[in-house]
C-alpha cells in the first residue's frame, strides 16, 4: 500500500517530474504558452457542448488580461 502523505511531502518540497528528467523549473509560464495549451481543448468542448458564446466571452477576457 502506498503512503499518500509521502507523495504530498515530496511535492511540497518541490520535487516532481521535472526533477526526474533533470530539468529546472523557472516557476512561471508565459501566458501565450498557457493559452496555446488550453485553446484546443476549449474549442473542442465549445463545439461539443454548444457553448461558443461563453468561450468567446472568456477569450476576450483573457485577451484583455494579456494586453495589460
Amino acid at each position: 500500500m502506498v503512503d499518500p502523505a509521502g507523495r504530498t511531502t515530496t511535492r511540497a518540497r518541490g520535487h516532481g517530474a521535472a526533477d526526474v528528467f533533470g530539468e529546472q523549473r523557472t516557476g512561471t509560464r508565459h501566458p501565450l504558452v498557457a493559452a496555446a495549451m488550453v485553446l484546443p481543448l476549449a474549442t473542442l468542448l465549445a463545439i461539443v457542448f454548444g457553448g461558443w458564446e461563453a468561450v468567446v466571452t472568456q477569450a476576450s477576457s483573457v485577451a484583455g488580461m494579456l494586453g495589460r
